[in-house]
């Protein structure tokens, strides 16, 4: 199989996952926000003005929705999985979403704020830089835009590129199949910093926080 037709059936096959299997139980398996994670968040939205707009992209099922609404600003929810939107909804049935991926959001200056939180693992590297270029459009000038990003042990990332060049899958370095059909990329922090800075973001405080058997690199970033 060709990488693009590889990467389009992971793709499918993420949809279908988080759509089935994921979503009816997603909330009861899924950890607490953690202390670095809220404190980002909290960040982004103490920044927007008392009326202002976040989206929250690849929203899931709202985790950080109350966040949003707690402090009085307003929060958009998109995500690509129509069965995370409908828990979403449950939650907070007056929060708007819509069903769009990362990928395809078209959003222009609409927001003060955009967050993106535990999903560009589930991006590829050829969409990585048009990602954060839509999420950079989505603000305003000067908006702010937050994101996460999953890291490994060089020692896995190394082991599964390996194994999966081994058997013939079209992968690149960081790249990691999941059985059942399933896809995370770790890329290097290097790289990333590269895609931030060739879409226009600049990094105004970073971090790093420790997950399960992972950990997260957190970008807090202006639009300019």
């Amino acid at each position: 199989m060709d990488r693009r037709s590889w990467l389009e059936e992971r793709r499918r096959v993420a949809k279908e996952r988080f759509d089935t299997t994921f979503s009816p139980t997603y909330d009861q398996d899924d950890i607490p926000i953690t202390p670095t994670h809220r404190r980002f968040v909290t960040q982004v939205i103490d920044r927007c003005p008392q009326n202002g707009r976040i989206l929250d992209a690849a929203c899931g099922t709202g985790k950080y929705f109350a966040l949003v609404l707690e402090s009085g600003r307003q929060v958009l929810g998109i995500d690509q999985s129509a069965g995370m939107l409908s828990v979403a909804r449950a939650k907070h049935p007056d929060v708007p979403t819509q069903k769009v991926g990362l990928q395809e959001m078209d959003f222009d200056a609409a927001f003060d704020a955009a967050i993106c939180v535990d999903a560009m693992e589930n991006v590829f590297p050829e969409d990585w830089a048009p990602v954060l270029s839509n999420l950079r459009r989505a603000v305003r000038p000067g908006g702010l835009v937050y994101f996460t990003v999953e890291t490994i042990d060089e020692r896995e990332i190394e082991a599964v590129f390996a194994k999966a060049t081994a058997d013939g899958l079209p992968v690149v370095r960081g790249e990691h199949p999941i059985r059942g059909g399933g896809y995370h990329f770790y890329p290097s922090l290097v790289q990333v910093a590269a895609w931030i800075e060739g879409v226009g973001l600049t990094v105004i405080e970073d971090g790093r926080s420790e997950g399960n058997n992972y950990g997260y690199y957190h970008a807090l970033c202006s639009s300019g």
